[in-house]
């Protein structure tokens, strides 16, 4: 499975998603984007990041193990 994390630099609370998402779906194949590179990434998401993207479905900041398990699970 694949999915996508928004993040940025020096982003102490992408570090936490990427931690919990790691934990929850060590297998997942997961593409860190860094929003500052992408005026409209920056529009969208200046202040929601991090946001896991995995299909057509986004998960907001805060999320925690079973809300990252839900996603994948549901994707499969």
């Amino acid at each position: 499975m694949q999915a996508e994390l928004l993040t940025t630099a020096g982003c102490h609370l992408c570090d936490q998603a990427l931690a919990v998402i790691q934990y929850a779906a060590p297998t997942l194949e997961l593409t860190l984007t860094d929003i500052a590179e992408d005026d409209d990434l920056i529009a969208r998401y200046g202040e929601k990041i991090p946001v896991l993207r995995m299909a057509n479905t986004e998960l907001c900041w805060p999320f925690g193990l079973l809300d990252v398990r839900a996603l994948v699970g549901g994707q499969r």
